[in-house]
C-alpha cells in the first residue's frame, strides 16, 4: 500500500514528531473524515510499498525522511511552492527557502523525488493572470534541475474556502476555459525550456482544452523507478477525473496552520491553530 501524508494536512511542516513515532510504532490511528469513524493503518515496513508527502515546507522533516529512507522505502515530497502575498498564504514560508529545501532533497535522495506544484493558481486583483506569469518563471528558473515535473490546477473553491476568502476580504475570480487552456500552454512552455513537464491535477476539461496530460500526483509508477523494483498498485483517485494510484491518507483536516485562504482542508483557521497548540496533531 502507498501512503499518503497528507493531502488533508501538512504533516512535513507540523507533524513531523507524531509521523516519527507512529513510524516506530508500526501502526497509527486515523479518523474517517467523512463518518468519523476510527481505523488504523499498518506502517510496518512490510505492509508499506512507498511514501507520498505533501508539504509547503519539509525542512522540519529531514530526520523523518531519513527514517523512511532507513526503512529502504521510496518516496515522493509533493512541494508546493507559489510564493502568494501574506493576505492570501499567512504563514507560508518564503518561496526561497522552500526551494533551497526541495534542491537539498533532490541531491540527499535523487532527482525524481521532488515533484513541484505550481497550485492551486488562483486569480485576484493582487495576483491576477500577468502576476502568474511572471511569479511561475521565476518559480521554475529556480526549480530547474530539482525536478521533473510541475503540478498545476486552477483553485477551485469550496463553501468554506469561499467563507475563508470573504473573511479576509480577497476577491476571487473563476477564469473561462479557453483562459485557462492559455495560461496554461504559456505555463507550459516556460516549464518545458527548463525541462520540467507540465501536468494538471483533476481537471479533465482543462486537460482536454490545453493538451496537457493529467497528474498522477500518487504515482506509482514514479515511487517504482525511484526504488529500483515494482510497486504494486491499482488506479483508485479520490474524485472523478482523478488518475492516482490507490493510496492511504493518514492526515485529518483542520490540523495545518499555514492560514491558506483558499484550502479545502481548513474550515476555521483559528480553530487549526488552537488544536495545534493544544498538542493535537494529524489524526487526533
Amino acid at each position: 500500500m502507498i501512503i499518503s501524508a497528507s493531502y488533508r494536512s501538512d504533516i512535513p511542516a507540523f507533524h513531523g514528531d507524531w509521523f516519527l513515532a507512529a513510524l516506530a510504532a508500526g501502526t497509527v490511528a486515523v479518523t474517517n473524515p467523512h463518518n468519523q469513524r476510527p481505523y488504523t493503518v499498518d506502517l510496518r515496513p512490510g505492509a508499506v510499498g512507498g511514501y507520498v508527502f505533501w508539504t509547503r515546507n519539509a525542512r522540519p522533516f529531514a530526520r523523518a525522511l531519513a527514517a523512511v529512507a532507513a526503512q529502504g522505502k521510496p518516496f515522493v515530497v509533493q512541494y508546493t511552492i507559489i510564493g502568494y502575498p501574506r493576505a492570501i498564504d499567512a504563514n507560508v514560508i518564503d518561496p526561497q527557502l522552500a526551494i533551497a529545501n526541495a534542491r537539498a532533497i533532490a541531491d540527499a535522495y535523487g532527482a525524481r523525488v521532488v515533484v513541484w506544484r505550481y497550485d492551486p493558481i488562483l486569480l485576484t486583483p493582487a495576483t491576477d493572470a500577468d502576476w502568474h506569469r511572471a511569479n511561475f518563471a521565476r518559480r521554475a528558473d529556480a526549480m530547474a534541475g530539482v525536478t521533473d515535473e510541475v503540478v498545476v490546477s486552477f483553485a477551485q473553491i469550496y463553501a468554506k474556502s469561499a467563507r475563508n476568502l470573504a473573511t479576509a476580504g480577497i476577491a476571487w475570480r473563476q477564469a473561462d476555459l479557453d483562459e485557462q487552456a492559455a495560461l496554461i500552454a504559456e505555463f507550459r512552455a516556460l516549464a518545458a525550456q527548463r525541462g520540467i513537464a507540465l501536468t494538471l491535477c483533476t481537471q479533465a476539461d482543462l486537460s482536454a482544452a490545453s493538451g496537457v496530460p493529467g497528474a498522477r500526483c500518487v504515482d506509482a509508477e514514479r515511487l517504482a523507478a525511484i526504488a529500483g523494483r515494482p510497486i504494486a498498485a491499482a488506479h483508485k483517485g479520490n474524485r472523478p477525473g482523478c488518475l492516482c494510484a490507490e493510496s492511504r491518507d493518514i492526515g485529518a483536516y483542520d490540523t495545518c496552520v499555514h492560514g491558506c485562504r483558499y484550502c479545502y482542508a481548513v474550515g476555521d483557521h483559528e480553530a487549526a491553530r488552537r488544536r495545534l497548540r493544544l498538542g493535537r496533531r494529524s489524526a487526533g
